[in-house]
């Protein structure tokens, strides 16, 4: 995926027409060009979609974050491409990778793939949610570490008993999977039900947390 906003020549550093047109291309010298792009784009308020990829027990996990907070985790097996793509369609096309912008989220998260973080403390922007499914998504993080709910109980708990499958929707489409945990939810018998980073994933996170 490209990034999204243009780059400008900097004094010190080779741009990246000359970068490119060389047999070999310095990596050291991408990177400061990039760090430099990305500082601009910030200093300049030309970045509203930050991202990185960050490797993970579940796999590669891309992190999107807006001005407001983390706005998405997506897995691998979503398509970081795509998701980037509806990010910039959705929110603005002024999407950058930035990972110090990620930097709290990726402390985070490898914290709790450690075991030792619990709860998450990052502010959140649930904009791509609206709704019910913002409802319910809002209502996910209640439910404590190593526990589980059905989706029926889920339904009850935001207040609409009778909206089993409308909360197994908002559970599909949750834009922040593993930080709002959706995996916690799971089908009356017991079993896993749907997840989008697959089962194998959903498995991981519960096995982690009952393991604590």
């Amino acid at each position: 995926m490209k990034d999204r906003t243009g780059s400008t020549h900097t004094t010190g550093d080779p741009d990246l027409p000359t970068l490119v047109g060389r047999a070999t291309v310095d990596p050291e010298s991408l990177a400061r060009l990039h760090t430099r792009l990305e500082d601009a784009a910030t200093r300049d308020g030309l970045l509203d979609v930050a991202y990185t990829v960050v490797d993970s027990p579940v796999g590669r996990l891309l992190l999107a974050a807006t001005e407001k907070g983390l706005v998405r985790v997506a897995f691998h097996n979503q398509d970081h491409d795509k998701v980037l793509d509806d990010l910039a369609g959705t929110l603005s096309p002024r999407v950058l990778r930035a990972p110090k912008r990620l930097d709290d989220v990726a402390r985070e998260l490898d914290q709790y793939f450690s075991g030792a973080r619990r709860t998450f403390d990052l502010p959140l922007d649930l904009s791509l949610s609206h709704g019910f499914r913002q409802l319910v998504q809002r209502h996910l993080p209640e439910i404590a570490y190593g526990r589980t709910l059905s989706y029926g109980e889920v339904a009850r708990l935001v207040g609409n008993p009778k909206a089993v499958r409308a909360v197994g929707t908002a559970c599909a489409t949750n834009p922040l999977p593993v930080v709002v945990p959706c995996h916690r939810v799971l089908r009356a018998d017991g079993t896993l039900g749907g997840y989008a980073g697959g089962a194998a994933a959903k498995s991981v996170l519960l096995d982690l947390e009952s393991a604590a």
